[in-house]
């Protein structure tokens, strides 16, 4: 199995041009489906393979995952079997009756426009290089949908002014973000300027630091947007995910289709896109 496990994958990544983090993401729960069937029949189970399928989603259930997990890992079952009945590897595929756990996804909470406004005019307000820092901070993740760790580990060298293009190399997720020209303004700008008043260390390379010179930390950032939306009454619900979800909903709004925003987004299934398809609430 794990040969064909090996091979879907080159299928995904050199045919269908999945991304790494969609990639890695199969990898991980078809190996760990993999191991489990192994492990079955290695007890000398006699089974067929959609009945180890079915004890499989039950040991899932057992160790605590979530019906969110659960579900994307059959739905990772479901696409590799698929693939195989395709190219005639398979006659069935196993996972075709077997139930899914029913995931219920709430809608995003998100900023308005004019929510964002408020909030972005905090750090506006103050003359501190920690709050020309904070402005960049916010407008790039208004503006491009990062995630909160992406954000702070980024570098010098990810990003190109010249291409107007971010480059993110967070853990698995490798992908290009165009960058709008009000964003390169502003980083341009403050790689200039503001990051300096910030800089101890000569060879620091992160783009984005604290008041010690250091990078900042996904703890110290999501701080910062929870303390900004409290001076701008937004309520103490306002994460950097908001933001990110703020950017995927106008995304939506303004026409871009549901597979360009997963890629934008760094997702790994389009599943977790579709839920910016839903009606949206605000953080109020």
């Amino acid at each position: 199995m794990k040969q064909e496990i090996a091979a879907f994958l080159e299928y995904l990544s050199k045919t269908k041009g999945s991304s790494r983090n969609t990639v890695a993401a199969y990898q991980n729960d078809l190996n760990q489906l993999a191991d489990f069937m192994s492990s079955e029949r290695d007890k000398g189970i006699v089974a067929t393979d959609e009945q180890l399928l079915m004890a499989y989603l039950a040991s899932l259930k057992g160790k605590g995952y979530s019906p969110a997990t659960a579900a994307r890992k059959i739905a990772s079952a479901r696409s590799f079997f698929k693939h195989l009945v395709d190219t005639g590897k398979r006659q069935q595929n196993p996972v075709r009756n077997l139930v899914s756990p029913q995931v219920n996804k709430k809608a995003p909470r998100v900023l308005t426009s004019a929510e964002y406004a408020r909030l972005v005019a905090v750090p506006m307000a103050l003359t501190t290089p920690e709050g020309h820092r904070d402005v960049v901070m916010l407008e790039l993740l208004y503006g491009t949908g990062l995630r909160a760790s992406e954000i702070v580990s980024l570098q010098l060298s990810d990003i190109d002014l010249a291409q107007s293009v971010l480059y993110c190399r967070h853990e698995q997720s490798h992908r290009q973000i165009r960058l709008s020209p009000d964003l390169v303004g502003l980083l341009r700008d403050y790689i200039t300027n503001g990051r300096l008043d910030l800089l101890y260390t000569e060879g620091e390379q992160a783009l984005f630091l604290n008041r010690r010179g250091h990078q900042l930390t996904r703890q110290g950032f999501w701080q910062i947007v929870k303390n900004y939306a409290l001076k701008a009454e937004l309520g103490d619900r306002v994460t950097p995910h908001t933001l990110r979800h703020s950017f995927a909903v106008r995304r939506v709004q303004g026409g871009t289709d549901l597979r360009s925003l997963q890629e934008t987004l760094g997702h790994a299934y389009i599943s977790s896109t579709r839920v910016y398809k839903q009606p949206i609430s605000t953080v109020k």
